[in-house]
């Protein structure tokens, strides 16, 4: 079984651009939906960099680390 990065597929590449307004709709249509915690060792450095990039996307921080983890995960599925 040959082994890869997600950073190395292709839709990793492309930029993107979240749209805020759609991400707090989500948020509002999903709040009472249950989750399960969990937690994910980061870097401080790494903190520091999404709390700049959710604060210029004028979204919470965590919202936005929940949004990559989902779209990184749609993205694998869609390569598999």
């Amino acid at each position: 079984m040959k082994k890869y990065y997600a950073k190395s597929l292709k839709e990793y590449e492309k930029p993107f651009q979240f749209e805020a307004e759609k991400i707090l709709a989500a948020m509002r249509r999903f709040k009472d939906s249950k989750k399960k915690p969990t937690s994910v060792a980061l870097g401080e450095e790494t903190i520091k960099d999404l709390k700049k990039i959710a604060e210029k996307q004028g979204i919470p921080y965590q919202v936005l680390i929940r949004v990559l983890i989902l779209d990184g995960l749609e993205r694998l599925k869609k390569a598999a």
